[in-house]
């Protein structure tokens, strides 16, 4: 159940209307945190907040014609999906992740590698999320990215 659109605009409309406001609100966290070098965008079909092509213009190594991909929101069928490439990518960031979610969510934290799923709405750490989006500087994404691309 993944939501369609061609545009940041249209992915935020389409999103089914019971959970509209919070994957709004969710959205403009991390607008708001995103550092500077980020920006929303579509990638891979989706809302992804990436390194745009004008700043990194090889893109992602998979598909170059994609941006260099960060993090993401995603409706899915049981939840709304946070994904954060760094929480995966570096283990101190995960670790302070882990350790800071319990005083901001009643629920337990339920968690991928990269991908943290909310399945009771009511119970998003907005504020937790916005405060990771500003642990990470576009700069020192794309130094790490380029660092294990050679690897």
């Amino acid at each position: 159940m993944k939501t369609e659109g061609k545009t940041v605009t249209e992915i935020l409309n389409n999103v089914p209307e019971e959970r509209k406001e919070v994957f709004q609100k969710l959205h403009n966290v991390i607008l708001e945190n995103l550092p500077e070098g980020f920006e929303a965008a579509i990638s891979y079909g989706g809302l992804g907040y990436v390194v745009p092509h004008r700043i990194y213009p090889p893109g992602y190594h998979c598909k170059p014609s994609e941006p260099l991909p960060f993090a993401s929101i995603a409706s899915q069928k049981h939840s709304i999906n946070f994904y954060h490439m760094a929480i995966y990518a570096f283990p101190d960031l995960l670790d302070w992740f882990i350790s800071e979610y319990p005083k901001h969510a009643k629920q337990k934290l339920d968690m991928g590698k990269s991908c943290v799923r909310f399945k009771k709405l009511d119970d998003i750490p907005f504020k937790l999320i916005g405060e990771l989006m500003q642990k990470i500087s576009a700069e020192e994404w794309i130094r790490y990215y380029e660092e294990n691309l050679k690897k």
